[in-house]
């Protein structure tokens, strides 16, 4: 027997099942997508305040997803908004796999996560648009906004691309049995299927968390100002 030099220090978790995408229009899809970019903002009042509102596009997406938004709402609702926050900030907040921050999974806090967040800015401005908000340029929430609102191919390809990162948060959310999983899984739904090779790479990520190098990302400066440029 070839003796065993090395052991797994935490044992492989495994994924929480591929799935099947939903069959939907661009039109719907950029409406979930939406949806889900507003559900998984922080949850302040204006947050809730809007909820009887996003429950009414419901009827205008795929059954299976207005189900799981639908559930979301309602479990948001019942837990009201100081318990919501609370769980929010445990939830992404303490947790390096829930990240909501799609470079995060593949570079974690190295060097590559500065040159990462550039890759985002530029694929905004190659489609006319300026990200004009206080949070990092892959902010997933951000990132939907962007494919809901921008017709240009590399607006959906941008998000399709980073599945891995969406993959590695859905099975944490769902092995938490966290009311956000819901939102994670209506992404995964809505995008084409993963094949076994990003799989394999999910499921490493999984296992053994983002990188950890510890860099600070000061020289990216305050970055730029989302918002369509003008044409001229």
């Amino acid at each position: 027997m070839i003796p065993r030099l090395f052991n797994r220090a935490t044992p492989r978790r495994r994924l929480a099942g591929t799935l099947e995408p939903v069959a939907m229009k661009r039109a719907e899809r950029a409406r979930v997508h939406m949806l889900v970019s507003l559900l998984l903002d922080y949850p302040d009042q204006q947050w809730f305040a809007r909820l009887d509102e996003l429950e009414t596009h419901l009827g205008s997406v795929p059954a299976p997803i207005a189900q799981l938004l639908g559930d979301f709402i309602e479990a948001a609702r019942s837990l009201g908004s100081t318990e919501v926050q609370r769980l929010y900030v445990q939830t992404f907040d303490l947790k390096r796999k829930c990240s909501l921050y799609l470079s995060y999974f593949a570079t974690g806090d190295t060097r590559k996560r500065g040159t990462a967040l550039v890759t985002f800015l530029e694929a905004y401005r190659a489609t006319g648009w300026e990200f004009n908000a206080d949070e990092l340029p892959d902010y997933l929430p951000a990132v939907l906004e962007f494919s809901a609102r921008c017709d240009d191919p590399i607006a959906e390809a941008l998000l399709s691309s980073h599945i891995e990162g969406i993959e590695v948060l859905r099975t944490a959310l769902e092995s938490m049995g966290s009311h956000w999983a819901g939102l994670i899984r209506s992404i995964t739904l809505s995008l084409p299927q993963v094949d076994l090779e990003t799989q394999e790479r999910v499921l490493a990520l999984v296992s053994e968390g983002p990188p950890t190098e510890t860099v600070g990302l000061s020289f990216l400066g305050n970055l730029p100002p989302f918002s369509p440029r003008g044409n001229g």
